[in-house]
């Protein structure tokens, strides 16, 4: 301010006395300086970057005027759009990988691609409870796979649903077929590896199961994860049964059922097994049963319910005799809920399952049995300890 004060003549007569002025269209930054002091007139400039100072004989005043390279409004709302719409990543991380890489949306792709390891890696301790299980099948076995995120909306994107279900369809094509008809589990360490071809415009190209789920959780903004899965394997005569609840697409849902049904008779039409064994999968997520048998029902757990029983009768002040009738006829009740043979059929409840069982049977000309079953919700995976080798899901879920 001092300086200027002490000019002779007005600023506006002090552009006049450049030797070679500016005279391209584009606009610019100008800054006079004398001294420590400067006076910067500043405007905006689209072009490339270039310096240019020229000196004012008679004050020693330079004009210093800055090129710098920058995008239009309008073109870098288009880049960011284009750029999200590619990769679905975030808009504050897709506008930081453009700004980074100078607005060239191919350098800004890949650098989101890095920077979505770093992404994954920070929310990875964050609670992931939401999510879907994708089924997928064959003629020798069933898969169901979890794959978690943290709330319902990310579970509903298409990108999300392409990925669970790419996720079962290659853990299909595994090996491990046994013909035992027993729900095996595996953890998502059992995955991580799982090489994956994606076709999907946002997600393409061979990569593994992990890096896969890392540009996933990059791009829907929180954490993602693998939750394991279980594998139940196909008789050597008879069906895999599934069905999935809350299914906004075929293969993909939020509570799963899978049964097996074993036919004795090698040459007997399985037609009318498939048939009710579908209706039977169907039933196995609405009753949500503990255990195949009532011997399979630890002698722990019916301990506990017979204790809870007696106290409940014995409140009534009856005579022991009438205590003891009482605790029996709840504990016929207790079987009818938690053990599958003995529950009603959800279809038509004037049968259980072993007479249903019974009538299948001699419907087919051979004895139909179940060999094993499974009913899964999302986040039950991160709930089981699967520690239980190949026993029978029937009796390693109640644990």
């Amino acid at each position: 301010m001092g300086f200027a004060r002490g000019l002779k003549c007005p600023i506006e007569l002090l552009y006049k006395r450049l030797n070679s002025p500016v005279t391209c269209g584009h606009l610019y930054s100008t800054s006079i300086a004398q001294g420590g002091s400067c006076f910067m007139s500043s405007e905006n400039y689209t072009s490339t970057f270039f310096h240019h100072s020229h000196p004012i004989n008679h004050f020693g005043i330079y004009f210093n005027r800055n090129y710098s390279s920058e995008v239009s409004a309008s073109e870098q709302r288009n880049l960011i759009k284009q750029l999200r719409e590619k990769t679905s990543a975030p808009i504050k991380e897709v506008k930081s990988a453009l700004v980074t890489c100078n607005w060239d949306i191919e350098a800004a792709q890949k650098d989101l691609r890095k920077r979505g390891v770093v992404l994954a890696s920070k929310k990875s301790a964050r609670t992931a409870a939401e999510g879907l299980l994708a089924l997928a099948q064959d003629e020798r076995k069933a898969v169901v796979v979890e794959l978690n995120c943290e709330t319902d909306f990310v579970a509903r994107n298409e990108i999300f649903q392409y990925l669970a279900l790419s996720l079962a369809k290659s853990a299909l094509l595994l090996e491990g077929s046994n013909h035992s008809s027993v729900a095996t589990p595996f953890e998502s360490c059992y995955l991580e590896d799982l090489k994956l071809n994606m076709d999907h415009p946002k997600l393409s190209g061979e990569r593994t199961a992990q890096i896969a789920v890392t540009e996933v959780a990059a791009m829907m903004g929180e954490n993602v994860k693998l939750g394991g899965g279980y594998t139940i394997s196909s008789p050597l005569h008879g069906v895999v049964s599934t069905y999935l609840h809350t299914s906004p697409l075929p293969g993909i849902g939020r509570i799963a059922g899978l049964l097996s049904l074993e036919v004795e008779d090698k040459n007997a039409p399985l037609s009318a097994v498939e048939r009710v064994g579908s209706e039977l999968a169907m039933h196995v997520v609405a009753a949500k049963p503990l255990f195949l048998t009532k011997e399979d029902v630890s002698s722990d757990a019916l301990e506990n319910e017979r204790e809870v029983l007696r106290s409940q009768a014995e409140s009534t002040g009856k005579s022991q005799m009438a205590i003891d009738k009482i605790v029996e006829g709840r504990l016929r009740k207790y079987f009818e809920e938690v053990v599958l043979l003995e529950q009603k059929f959800i279809v038509d409840d004037t049968v259980n399952i072993k007479t249903l069982l019974n009538n299948l049977s001699k419907e087919v000309g051979s004895t139909v049995k179940i060999g094993n079953f499974l009913r899964l919700e999302v986040g039950e995976l991160q709930r089981l300890h699967i520690s239980k080798g190949t026993q029978p899901l029937a009796q390693a879920a109640q644990n």
